[in-house]
């Protein structure tokens, strides 16, 4: 009986408030106001979510399907695929200042020799460190050759902690 009574407590904890769910800590650059962080520590009883890779919206109805002009140049595209990646997260109770964790992925624009990074970043800072929403991730961005769709210049993969 006693054991059955600690075995109940136990599980009432554990299943309570969160209040046994310790804080995620960030752990920021040090001397340096670059938006990401340098490291993000997540307690073991943490709930990870994974988001797969999503992909730049169509912001120009009206240019001919395909061309780059309808998904829009690289902070476009970084906008309209993190608008579209916090739509995902609002919809499974989450928001931008749970991701813990993002690897974007970027072509160089038709023309140019590298990827537009300065592009992803005006996109980037419009959702991470703001006065809003001022919680980072950790972050990687990688150039790549392609993406599924030749007009697609971003991708971007994020991991967010449920509080």
């Amino acid at each position: 009986m006693k054991q059955s009574l600690i075995a109940i407590a136990s599980t009432a904890l554990l299943l309570g408030t969160g209040a046994a769910f310790a804080d995620v800590t960030r752990h920021p650059i040090p001397n340096s106001d670059f938006p990401i962080l340098q490291a993000v520590e997540i307690p073991a009883d943490a709930t990870l979510v994974y988001l797969s890779g999503t992909v730049p919206q169509v912001i120009d109805t009206e240019a001919e399907d395909g061309s780059p002009e309808q998904f829009g140049d690289t902070a476009a595209q970084t906008e309209s695929t993190l608008a579209s990646i916090e739509e995902k997260l609002t919809a499974l109770d989450l928001t931008m200042g749970d991701v813990v964790k993002m690897q974007a992925y970027l072509v160089a624009p038709e023309g140019s020799e590298e990827m537009d990074f300065s592009g992803f970043m005006t996109g980037y800072t419009q959702y991470f460190g703001t006065e809003d929403q001022p919680n980072l991730p950790t972050r990687s961005v990688f150039e790549v050759a392609g993406l599924a769709n030749p007009a697609w210049l971003v991708e971007i993969e994020v991991v967010a902690v449920r509080p």
